[in-house]
């Protein structure tokens, strides 16, 4: 096995938890090493720190799979998401959900979401692409899945030198049926924005169902209407959703049919800040009791901070300035550049430029089937927060 050596001192933030390393952390950066090759890495002093996998021509030059000595197990990907799925049978998520979420899971690079009978994956590094052929092996000794589509459409993968070249094995057809939270839910496998649901926010709506009662709710950015349903099912008086993409809300009103409130959840498209400007002038039917405002990633690299901020200041601010005494808004973030005390601190700035007064219900994560892994910041991407407007 190749060998790569850190510079003196860079191996603290792997002691303190991390599992990336970076180009500029190498004592002597070897380019001619094939992307994704196996390495054992070596601290300043020549002890081993790990084996990871290396990509020379990325920023995030080594990933690790183990730290510290020893050798990797010969069926470590095996193990690795056997292990896995142990820990998301411990917490009630066996059929649906995220079997695989990363570094979190010591694959990183690698994420697979379960749909019953039908694995949705992505690989994101040359590394896990190294892999896939053991991967597969796995998952299907683990799962026993009809189908495998290997979506393989994130920008991350140009980073790494990979091309976007979906893959099926097996019987993957166009969508399937779930259920979460006692509600079914058609999602558009090989269409939907990610692997098709976002399971992250699975606890959240959980959470919501006690607030929904009786309210005429407003539902923004509601992809294929999980959120709007759920209130819906919960007693919302009424529910208004509403989505950019016509092919969401064409399957946010299936999934309302589905469910037997069609008549209660109502998904049409249209531009979300237009709906808060009308909200804010009174020109909607009636005033909602409640926000849901889960707008898409904003922050796509680190330069888009502060421009993203300020979109979600202005959304927060909007939401706010149209609710009546009483209200809430349930808001979410869901990119890892925005970290907790900046989520809070965009609460607040929208707080403030509404003039309202308002507390803080609750604040809330990332589903735990998409654990968090201390050491990591970039684990943890979900913010939510529940406000009320006094």
């Amino acid at each position: 096995m190749q060998e790569i050596k850190l510079k003196a001192k860079e191996e603290r933030r792997l002691k303190a938890g991390h599992w990336w390393i970076f180009s500029n952390e190498i004592d002597g950066l070897d380019t001619s090493i094939e992307p994704g090759t196996l390495v054992r890495v070596l601290a300043s002093d020549g002890t081993q720190a790990g084996i990871g996998y290396f990509n020379p021509h990325s920023l995030i030059a080594a990933r690790l799979l183990l730290k510290g000595e020893g050798d990797l197990p010969e069926d470590f990907v095996f193990e690795a998401l056997d292990e896995a799925y142990g820990r998301r049978k411990e917490i009630g998520v066996r059929k649906y959900g995220r079997m695989c979420y990363g570094e979190a899971d010591q694959l990183p690079g690698l994420v697979i979401d379960r749909y019953g009978d039908v694995l949705v994956m992505d690989v994101l590094t040359a590394g896990m692409e190294k892999l896939k052929p053991q991967i597969t092996k796995a998952v299907q000794r683990i799962f026993k899945p009809k189908g495998i589509y290997y979506k393989n459409d994130s920008a991350f993968r140009a980073l790494e030198g990979l091309t976007n070249t979906p893959e099926i094995i097996g019987e993957v057809p166009e969508e399937v049926e779930i259920e979460e939270n006692g509600v079914k839910y058609l999602v558009p496998i090989r269409g939907g924005q990610k692997t098709g649901f976002y399971f992250d926010q699975r606890e959240n709506r959980a959470f919501l169902k006690p607030y929904f009662k009786d309210k005429l709710v407003l539902d923004l950015y509601s992809y294929i209407g999980s959120f709007g349903i759920t209130a819906a099912l919960a007693g919302a008086s009424q529910v208004w959703g509403c989505d950019s993409s016509a092919a969401a809300v064409e399957y946010a009103q299936k999934n309302a049919e589905l469910n037997g409130v069609k008549d209660v959840a109502i998904f049409h498209r249209d531009d979300a800040e237009r709906l808060l400007s009308a909200m804010k002038k009174g020109e909607l039917p009636d005033q909602p009791d409640m926000v849901l405002l889960d707008p898409p990633a904003f922050v796509k690299s680190r330069k888009a901070l502060p421009q993203a901020v300020g979109l979600y200041v202005k959304l927060v601010k909007m939401a706010l300035e149209g609710l009546k005494p009483g209200g809430y808004l349930a808001f979410s973030t869901c990119s890892h550049h925005v970290s907790r005390e900046l989520f809070v601190d965009i609460i607040r700035q929208g707080v403030s430029k509404s003039g309202r007064t308002a507390v803080l219900v609750e604040l809330r994560g990332q589903a735990k089937d998409h654990p968090v892994l201390m050491g990591m910041p970039e684990t943890e991407y979900l913010h939510f927060a529940l406000i009320q407007v006094r």
